[in-house]
Formats: structure tokens, sequence, C-alpha cells
């Protein structure tokens, strides 16, 4: 019986015969009487529903049909899901091969994306601080399983929340996914905003500077990789742009203007050995290659001096990426690194972008499509 039949309208329906010689009603008209039940049962506040339903099953059962149950329509705040119970729960996501869609392979990644939490970082000047921080997890599965139980992630990520984060605790909470979730290799990601106390160029004034950093771990039988990525934001001065103006200044005597615009680096490096290489380390190499930072707090004195850093250093974003490169390279912590660089220039209507990897780890044919969008100097 289809109660909800559109087709139906339930002021069409003949009046019901009387008496003992009445016919039987047709099955439109019975289901668009069950329908006007359904539907004034809905108007009510009390518990009409719950009497309609076993009204119903009253009816279906002298028609010999089956027996509508008589569901709860309360949520019951009293039931206890025991252990008896809860084993008798069924687990699609971890059920078996014969359940799997789709071409039966392997699949590289599989988790969860953007788990949020408070987590406590460590200092490189000593003491902690707490910062929310969005985790990303996944391990591998293999080609004759199903899936994976997501929610073991987080309660793995939650045995070592109360830490002090590191590596070292990272790596514990991926052998927990390997052990949890049975799986040869996994993964984590944290990202989070990193606030360093930065002062002016000349006036003395301090003010908190924010880098969005991620610090990525990947795990396997063979190898354990471990990997900090950092947004650097700097202010770019056009090279062929300050010659210009400069020309208009000394041939014509025409006040010109070089252009110049806030951009952003992305540097990613793989550490290697044991030494600690701190995130303040890391905007410190940055700052050595490219010392333009965008500023924080700033009075007139402090302006006069970021114009003065920039004539002095003034990069196209080819520049950008090797000066980058230098001083990475000159560091024993860091190992294999990326730098993409993006000049959202106020020129052109367009971004000037350059990508450099050394060593194998990130090294790569193809580039995110939507890679250069996620680079925004707004911090």
């Amino acid at each position: 019986m289809n109660l909800y039949n559109p087709q139906i309208d339930p002021a069409l329906a003949p009046e019901p015969a009387a008496g003992p010689s009445a016919r039987r009603p047709s099955k439109a008209e019975a289901e668009a009487a069950a329908r006007t039940l359904l539907l004034w049962a809905g108007d009510q506040r009390s518990g009409a529903a719950a009497d309609l339903a076993a009204d119903l099953a009253t009816i279906l059962a002298r028609t010999g049909a089956a027996a509508y149950p008589a569901f709860s329509r309360s949520y019951p705040h009293d039931f206890a899901a025991g252990e008896a119970y809860v084993a008798t729960l069924p687990d699609l996501q971890n059920g078996p091969e014969s359940l799997i869609k789709g071409t039966k392979t392997g699949i590289q990644h599989v988790g969860i994306s953007n788990f949020r939490l408070p987590v406590r970082f460590r200092a490189r000047e000593g003491g902690e601080v707490q910062l929310e921080t969005s985790v990303t997890g996944s391990v591998s599965l293999e080609a004759n399983k199903k899936g994976i139980n997501m929610s073991r992630i987080m309660r793995s990520f939650y045995r070592h929340a109360e830490t002090s984060f590191s590596f070292e605790v990272i790596d514990a909470v991926l052998d927990s996914y390997l052990a949890d979730l049975e799986s040869y290799d996994a993964r984590i990601m944290m990202r989070l905003s990193y606030p360093m106390l930065k002062r002016s160029l000349r006036s003395g004034l301090e003010g908190w500077q924010y880098y969005n950093v991620a610090l990525e771990m990947t795990k396997t039988a063979a190898t354990t990789r471990r990997i900090v990525h950092l947004d650097y934001v700097y202010s770019s001065t056009c090279p062929c742009s300050l010659e210009l103006s400069e020309h208009a200044r000394r041939t014509r005597g025409q006040i010109a203007t070089p252009h110049s615009q806030r951009s952003v680096a992305r540097v990613s490096v793989e550490l290697v050995g044991t030494e600690l290489l701190w995130f303040e380390d890391l905007v410190d190499l940055c700052n050595a290659a490219i010392p333009t930072e965008t500023q924080v707090m700033v009075k007139r004195e402090d302006e006069q001096a970021f114009a003065e850093l920039n004539g002095a250093h003034p990069i196209f974003v080819e520049d950008a990426v090797r000066l980058l490169c230098a001083s990475l390279e000159s560091d024993r912590r860091i190992g294999d690194f990326r730098v993409v660089a993006s000049h959202q220039e106020s020129l052109h209507s367009h971004d000037a972008v350059s990508v450099l990897t050394m060593g194998e780890t990130f090294a790569q044919a193809s580039l995110d499509p939507r890679l250069f969008d996620t680079l925004t100097a707004g911090r």
C-alpha cells in the first residue's frame, strides 16, 4: 500500500456506504483514507500518531497482512548500549571483501580531514602555546578490504592529545594507526597558525606575526619521513620597475614609484638527523634569504625603513626561490625541500609564480591545478 501516493486526492474519495450490505472499498479508496489519517496525525501535538499506528496494525492484522510495527517515536534517554548489544550492531565499513564496490584495488589514502582540537606546542625560547590545530589522518587500504573504521583515527590521536606535540609524539600516533587499523602505512598532517612576536624595524614596537604551519609525517614498513611546511609572507619590489622609475627621475625629473606587492613562499622541508628544527628556525632561514617580510606594527620611521629595505632587496619571483634555496641548503637539519612562490602583482592582473625542488621527496611532473590559488598573502 502506498500511503503517500500523490495521485490520490482525499477530498475526492467517496463517502462510505452504511449498513450490512455496504460494498468493500476499493484499493484506491483505502489508500486515500490512509493518507488522510496520516495527514491528520501529522497535525496533532499529542500521541495521535502512535495511536494511529496501533490502529493501523489492528486493521492490517484483520486483513491477514503482516502486522505493522508500532515504532517508538521518542528518544530513549535511559537506554544503555552494553557490550552484548554493541556486538550485534552491523559494521558494513569493515565488512567482507564481497561488499567492495568498483574495482577491487588498493587505495593509497583513506581517512579524515579537518579534525580540529587544541594542541600544545613548544616554543624555541621556552614554554608552550596551545593552538587550534586541524588534523588530517589517513592510512592505506589493501585491495581485499572494504574500508576502515574512521573513528579509530581520532581515538588514536586523542590518546596523545594531552601531550606537548613533537614528531616523536606523532610517530607514536602513527604506530597506533598501524596497529588499530591493520594498515601497512599511515600519515598525519597537522595544520596550525603559529604566533611569533616581531619587532618593528626602527621604532621598537612589537606585534604578533602569525605563520601558517603544517607538520607532516608518513610511515611505512621501510621509511619514516618528517616534513614541515611554512608560508612566509614578504614584499617583493620588481627590479625592472625600480630601474624604470629611477630612469624617469634621473632623465626627466619625473616622479615614479616601482611596483611592489605582498608575496608568499610556501617552504616545505624534510627533516634529517636528530637535531631539532624549530618553527622559529625556519622563519629565520626565510628571513635571511628575503629580509622584506611584511610588518606587524609600524610608525613613520618604520614605514620609511621598509621602503629602504625593499629598495635594497628588489627581487623577481625567480630570485625568491633561488635565494630561499641557498638558505635552506645551508642548514644540515634539512634534506629534500620544495619552494613554491607567488608574487601577487600590483602591475598585472595575474600572479608571477615559481616552483623549485631539491631531492626526490618533492619531485613531481604534475602540479595540483589549484596549487597557486592556495598561496594567499593575506596570511
